[in-house]
């Protein structure tokens, strides 16, 4: 599966915005790694920390800061946006849109759906 291959479907509640299955996500994880995709948990600090724990390679940006942080986005990978189960990570990638950002993806199911599939995650600081 390359860059251009994520498979994704239209979110349910924000028309623009591409949903990644988590099995989809952790697949190219394990094939590519993830030097070429820019994963960002939208979530807060405690819940990057907290018992989901988070994506490996995830960077914490808290969904509040991202109008502050779009200039730090990268244009040249795939961004996978995270919360706990998909709203918060939906209402970033519909907002990034917004900045003609073309391959922003929100990550179904989020971190409850990628714990309840055994997928590895760290709980250190961000």
């Amino acid at each position: 599966m390359s860059k251009a291959e994520l498979p994704s479907r239209p979110n349910p509640d924000f028309p623009d915005v591409r949903d990644l299955r988590c099995e989809d996500l952790h697949a190219y994880l394990q094939e590519h790694g993830s030097e070429k995709i820019a994963l960002i948990d939208v979530r807060q600090p405690e819940e990057y920390v907290g018992d989901l724990g988070h994506v490996p390679d995830a960077e914490l940006w808290v969904l509040g800061t991202l109008p502050d942080r779009i200039d730090e986005l990268p244009r040249d990978r795939d961004v996978v946006f995270i919360c706990r189960s998909g709203g918060r990570s939906a209402q970033a990638a519909a907002y990034v849109q917004h900045f003609e950002f073309q391959r922003c993806f929100n990550l179904q199911g989020g971190m409850i759906r990628w714990n309840n599939l055994g997928y590895p995650t760290e709980k250190g600081p961000a």
